[in-house]
């Protein structure tokens, strides 16, 4: 294990969160979007991560025997997906260009399926990983600097 694997740790949390951060920015800012070069109406996006597992995962020997996965290294983006489960929201609004004309649903425009609250509640949380892992950078910052002030 490297002097710098927690900080290596926390910036893989720090990018992918900022990733995130992005994504919800979007989708707020396409919650009224109710036409896509794809045809239809804005769909929401979220960010996929998964642990980074790209090496062997060091093991303490005071490490407890149910942590069978060792220390962790990380995280990242895997994919940025589509939110396809959710129905877009109708709206009556007879005179918008995007207003259904016929059938059953006549007169209503498909809006995005952004939820607005939950994306004030996924940006807290974001943020709020976000500082989490500045913390981690600074924590480790204040211990290398501890031991370089006791070698002297």
């Amino acid at each position: 294990m490297g002097m710098f694997t927690s900080i290596n740790t926390a910036a893989s949390g720090l990018t992918a969160q900022r990733m995130r951060q992005d994504v919800i920015a979007n989708n707020i800012a396409n919650v009224t979007t109710t036409r896509t070069p794809e045809g239809g109406p804005f769909l929401r996006s979220r960010v996929i991560m998964r642990p980074r597992v790209d090496q062997p995962y060091w093991r303490s020997p005071f490490t407890p025997s149910r942590l069978d996965s060792g220390v962790g290294q990380g995280v990242r983006v895997v994919e940025i997906q589509k939110d396809r489960d959710s129905e877009p929201r109708l709206v009556w609004d007879p005179e918008h260009p995007d207003a259904i004309k016929s059938g059953p649903r006549a007169g209503y425009v498909e809006m995005s399926n952004v939820d607005i609250v939950s994306e004030m509640v996924d940006m807290i949380s974001a943020s709020r990983s976000y500082e989490a892992n500045v913390a981690v950078v600074n924590g480790a910052k204040s211990m290398f600097q501890q031991a370089i002030n006791i070698a002297r």
